[in-house]
């Protein structure tokens, strides 16, 4: 089963959200909101250029029905009618059309009719990777460059309601670092073992968080057999957690090309 079936089977069918898309004028942007108003589980309303977003849908035959346009070319106001249209309540969710990521972002993070709240944004990616049973949860593979001990407890409280929706009950939550043991030189193993110590004292809720982890001891039980680790965890992480955006970055580029895995992505916080 691929990893959209898998995500398909944990959705709540009792509830019909309002997709709100911002630039909607792209085929495989349509083609994904096409095939979940099909089987029933948005509504969507697409902001962008109107004639060519159906000229789009006659062109692949794709079916618009359930779904508003708003016609607005421009890339900044669409952004802001489609990030409006959820902070006012019409719309559930946001969907990232063909914009300029830092476009968008500056409607998300407007400080009068935007969607951020106490939190920070995280970039969330579930994959399904072969030889694997389990699903993996990544953060932060594009959003906080550099995040510091604060940032990277929010991270990991982003991750929670997505792990909870996929059935992961009681995450286990690796750090991960170069290496698996705590250097005064790398920050990221003094940040991973002040985030496990937080978990311990009931500062983090939800999950289990341990670490410094190196890659290979977080998500293989062989390779932390292999070095004597004794963390009933080790091996046999949830949610990984990165050190830096570029370590996140490139992770999620080796997963998607080099290991052909499904991923799906998210931005969690709002």
């Amino acid at each position: 089963m691929n990893l959209f079936d898998l995500i398909y089977q944990k959705i709540p069918k009792t509830t019909r959200y309002v997709l709100s898309v911002a630039l909607a004028g792209d085929y495989d942007v349509l083609s994904a909101v096409s095939q979940a108003v099909s089987i029933r589980l948005i509504d969507a309303v697409l902001v962008g250029d109107e004639a060519r977003i159906l000229a789009i849908a006659k062109e692949h035959a794709l079916s618009l029905q359930n779904c508003r346009i708003i016609h607005e070319p421009d890339m900044v106001l669409a952004s802001e009618i489609a990030v409006r249209l959820v902070s006012s309540g019409e719309a559930n969710l946001l969907m990232k059309g063909l914009v300029d990521t830092s476009i968008l972002l500056k409607a998300v993070l407007n400080k009068e009719w935007g969607l951020r709240g106490e939190h920070i944004f995280s970039h969330v990616f579930v994959a399904s990777i072969p030889g694997y049973e389990r699903l993996f949860l990544v953060s932060d593979a594009a959003m906080n460059i550099a995040p510091d001990l604060s940032m990277k407890k929010q991270i990991i409280e982003n991750c929670l309601p997505i792990a909870s929706a996929l059935g992961i009950d009681m995450p286990k939550v690796a750090i991960v670092c170069a290496v698996e043991k705590v250097n005064p030189k790398m920050q990221a193993t003094l940040d991973a073992k002040e985030l496990s110590d937080m978990q311990k004292r009931g500062e983090i809720t939800g999950c289990l968080v341990d670490g410094p982890f190196g890659f290979d001891n977080a998500v293989s039980e062989l390779a932390a057999h292999h070095k004597g680790m004794t963390n009933p965890n080790a091996g046999k992480a949830d949610i990984l957690i990165m050190p830096d955006i570029e370590a996140g970055n490139i992770l999620y580029k080796s997963i998607t090309y080099f290991a052909k895995s499904s991923v799906a992505c998210m931005i969690s916080g709002a």
